[in-house]
């Protein structure tokens, strides 16, 4: 029996996750989802076009490797049909090579609403969500109230989603929210909810599994199995910047929880990091920039949500960040992606600990919203030339090398591959 490989990110999300997944589905059959919903956005270009990915695994554009949509996973029926369409006018037909988990969660348009409701309700402490309806719909999931994707079969289907969202209205009411000026995508939450149920015959194409049992066959068959997470570690629901977080584990552990499969049966831990830092939305971040290298970073590195579409607070690599999360999730490779973005700079920083009150420590605190932390940076002379065409590790300039090379010496983690480009092609792997 095979193990299952994971992959997933190790900041605040955008570290090009998408692309890597892309460029490594050639080794495996099946290319697995198991968290998250279209609050993510794994972006992958290649033959000069861009390609944005929010629900469907970023395996799909290899048209003989399965494609598993798992049980952590949400979808939003509208979405995924947009996401569908888009792939076909791209020559991609889905539905030859994607399954769908009978036990994923639906988002309903009144999650969305619910959603809104929730950050107006938070006032200045928004945590600047997405608007997709993650929060909400998870918190049905919890709350043994939600409806799954399998439910859509059944014969009291309308009767259990009226339920639902009259639940949810009487809650938007009464926490102040006004329902009838509420919008998704320029529409009323009644026109949306028409264009949402139609969607459902789009999500009807497609096979529905037991998830569990289809991905422990395919181990059991000795099938190559790549486990593909969204977000990032440091927006875990337990181990990342709480309340600043996301809805669902992000890390190795999610694997068991949102496929279906024992910790004995995961194999590679492969980890990705940018080669600086950034975050979109509020939230704690140490190594922030707010001065013109932050804003260099941002428009050199092309830092725009893929999702939402907002800039992305940008900063230094953060060192004591990243320990923690190769700690936590066993990262047993790293891939690190964007160093071009930095090819230009005379000198570039990583934070390898934290100093706070006076106090030097290598740890994540509890405290790590309210804390007064200083990061404490070492800096590197940069490498001042392209990185265009380079296809050997060795071949990268060398003070690039060592700051990569300080990168494995702070984690204890070997680099497998580094990205040079957005392109699929560069993609520079050391041995």
């Amino acid at each position: 029996m095979t193990k299952i490989d994971v992959l997933f990110g190790l900041q605040w999300v955008d570290e090009v996750k998408g692309k890597i997944v892309d460029v490594l589905t050639p080794r495996y059959d099946v290319v697995a989802r198991f968290q998250g919903g279209p609050n993510a956005g794994h972006t992958l270009e290649f033959n000069g076009t861009k390609h944005v990915l929010h629900i469907i695994p970023s395996g799909i554009f290899h048209q003989e490797k399965i494609n598993l949509i798992g049980n952590g996973v949400l979808i939003e029926p509208r979405i995924f049909r947009q996401e569908i369409e888009a792939l076909a006018e791209k020559g991609v037909d889905a539905v030859k090579n994607l399954y769908i988990s009978k036990k994923a969660h639906l988002i309903l348009p009144s999650h969305r609403m619910m959603d809104a409701t929730n950050e107006q309700a938070k006032g200045n402490s928004k945590i600047g969500s997405t608007l997709k309806g993650i929060g909400p719909a998870y918190t049905d999931k919890i709350a043994r109230t939600g409806i799954r994707v399998g439910d859509i079969m059944a014969p009291d289907f309308i009767e259990r989603y009226g339920q639902l969202k009259r639940q949810h209205l009487t809650m938007a009411r009464a926490m102040g929210f006004d329902v009838d000026a509420f919008r998704i995508d320029g529409m009323e939450l009644g026109e949306y909810e028409k264009v949402w149920l139609e969607s459902l015959a789009t999500l009807k194409r497609f096979r529905f599994v037991n998830s569990e049992y289809f991905i422990n066959q395919c181990l059991r068959e000795d099938k190559k199995v790549l486990a593909e997470g969204a977000q990032a570690m440091m927006l875990d629901i337990d181990f990342g910047t709480y309340p600043f977080v996301t809805s669902s584990n992000t890390i190795t552990a999610g694997v068991c929880t949102g496929l279906g499969v024992a910790p004995s049966a995961i194999g590679k831990v492969m980890g990705i990091t940018k080669a600086y830092c950034t975050r979109v939305g509020a939230g704690p971040f140490p190594t922030e920039l707010f001065d013109e290298t932050g804003k260099r970073l941002c428009e050199l590195g092309h830092e725009y949500g893929a999702t939402t579409g907002r800039p992305r607070r940008c900063g230094w690599i953060d060192l004591t960040a990243l320990r923690y999360a190769c700690m936590v999730n066993g990262v047993t490779e790293l891939y690190v992606t964007k160093p071009d973005v930095m090819n230009d700079f005379d000198t570039v920083n990583m934070c390898t600990a934290y100093d706070i009150d006076g106090r030097q420590t290598d740890e994540i605190p509890f405290e790590y919203n309210t804390a007064r932390i200083t990061p404490l940076l070492t800096p590197f002379e940069g490498w001042k030339q392209s990185l265009q065409g380079i296809t050997r590790y060795g071949d990268l300039p060398e003070k690039l090398r060592l700051y990569l090379a300080a990168i494995e010496q702070q984690t204890g983690v070997d680099i497998a591959a580094v990205s040079i480009s957005p392109d699929r092609k560069d993609v520079v792997f050391k041995q």
